[in-house]
């Protein structure tokens, strides 16, 4: 029967057994893994993997979605030489800070460091400073010296710091550990027993070298995406409403200050106009809207002019008006005429940080009448970059209070070579010195951080001042 097909009997008792087979085979594949229908287990992965790739809605601040990163100051210490005293050093007992330098001395090929730690010119120190948040390479920054009890000296005073280079320490795992050298320091000492009286011996052994340190490292600012938040998307989202307010021109490009590092944080560098506050850069950043402008922002300007004329809401309303930019700008202005004195503070400081003049007047009187806002008006008029807030700042050195005269003076030699200039100080052996036209009544200050100044205020008489 060539070429016919095979003819088949389709009874009952043949069908049963194929089920029967069909069975056992499919448990006899189940130990051995094979998962022939998709099980529960499946299902669940696959939910998680689709709820890791949603991304998430942006929420309407971004301060909602996140957290600062790197405002905190950072400790440094190292240990040091002070050299040239008249003979109030001397040796330094065997001690760890001993063996710490014998070490630093060994790796700068000093000569015999034994014999140098051993003469009574030298005085073995430890070196503290602060890297403050947004420090650039080579910022300066003041050093506090001290001597340790295994150091015999009884005068730092005339002693200059060898180089020293200072890190930052950390005891983890029941063991000291250095990072990379994050400041150089070296200089004259000033001991606190040139300004403070007393018996204390340690006001000999203990002082400071304003501005003696320079930072090696650029500190870095950025934000931290909460766990919610937390998307490649959205990190992306952050930055791109960042950037549309903060910018700058890089010769002829515009970049933006933030860039989506990763899915959980984004990187920011400083503002130029907030070089002098860094954590009023932060603060506006948290407080820009995500959402790009539209119809919808005419609405958001009206709330928060609303909440700008009520003391309670007043300071973050400004803060987030001075987060739009531009378009705040006649509330704010609006905002300076209110008779409640915080409230116009509020909206000039916003005014000053958006470089209107509008805002000066305001300061000025903010710094002369109010002490609580005399320390934000000086730093929001210290970096307007116009005449009127120069000469705003000469006005307020003829008031009455010196924390006012000086910290107007301060806001104007912080501006650099052109405000030094501006001042007409003289450069010393080991100090500026500075006399400042005042109708008030005569003071003299002397600086005890960041510039080694004398300054005089108004007709001082004669005085005899060490050159």
């Amino acid at each position: 029967m060539r070429g016919r097909m095979p003819k088949f009997i389709h009874s009952k008792m043949t069908i049963t057994k194929f089920a029967w087979c069909i069975a056992w085979l499919f448990l006899l594949a189940l130990p051995a893994g094979c998962n022939l229908l998709p099980g529960k287990e499946e299902k669940d992965n696959k939910t998680k993997l689709q709820e890791l790739m949603k991304v998430p809605a942006l929420p309407d601040l971004i301060r909602e979605a996140t957290v600062v990163q790197g405002l905190q100051p950072i400790q440094v210490v190292g240990v040091g030489v002070v050299n040239g005293l008249p003979s109030t050093g001397g040796p330094a007992n065997p001690s760890q800070f001993r063996d710490e330098l014998l070490e630093e001395m060994k790796r700068r090929d000093i000569k015999d460091p034994n014999h140098f730690l051993e003469l009574d010119n030298t005085a073995l120190v430890r070196i503290q400073a602060t890297i403050p948040p947004g420090a650039r390479r080579n910022d300066p920054v003041d050093l506090i010296v001290r001597a340790p009890n295994e150091s015999v000296v009884s005068d730092l005073n005339d002693g200059w710091l060898l180089d020293t280079r200072l890190r930052q320490q950390r005891y983890l795992q029941n063991k000291i550990r250095k990072s990379e050298v994050m400041a150089i320091g070296t200089g004259p000492v000033l001991t606190r027993s040139s300004h403070t009286p007393g018996e204390d011996i340690t006001l000999k052994t203990e002082g400071t070298i304003l501005s003696g340190g320079r930072i090696q490292i650029t500190r870095k600012l950025g934000l931290v995406l909460r766990p919610e938040y937390q998307h490649a998307k959205t990190s992306s989202a952050l930055a791109a409403a960042i950037n549309r307010r903060f910018f700058f021109f890089d010769g002829t490009t515009r970049r933006g200050i933030a860039k989506a590092k990763e899915d959980d944080f984004l990187e920011m560098e400083t503002h130029p106009r907030y070089r002098n506050n860094i954590p009023r850069m932060m603060a506006v950043i948290q407080a820009i809207s995500t959402a790009p402008e539209s119809s919808a922002t005419q609405t958001r300007l009206a709330n928060l002019s609303d909440q700008l004329s009520d003391p309670a809401t007043a300071a973050d309303a400004a803060l987030q008006l001075e987060a739009m930019g531009e378009s705040a700008v006649p509330i704010l202005i609006n905002a300076l005429s209110s008779t409640n004195p915080e409230l116009r503070f509020y909206a000039a400081e916003s005014l000053a940080y958006l470089d209107r003049t509008e805002a000066i007047e305001a300061l000025e009187i903010a710094i002369r009448d109010t002490a609580a806002f005399r320390h934000p008006s000086l730093l929001a008029l210290q970096g307007m970059d116009h005449q009127l807030a120069i000469d705003a700042l000469k006005r307020l050195m003829n008031e009455v209070s010196i924390e006012t005269r000086y910290g107007s003076f301060c806001a104007i030699r912080r501006q650099g070579v052109e405000g030094k200039s501006l001042l007409g100080g003289r450069a010393l052996k080991s100090f500026y010195l500075y006399q400042i036209p005042s109708i008030a009544k005569p003071a003299v200050v002397v600086s005890l951080r960041e510039s080694p100044e004398i300054v005089l205020f108004g007709d001082t008489g004669s005085l005899k001042i060490p050159q």
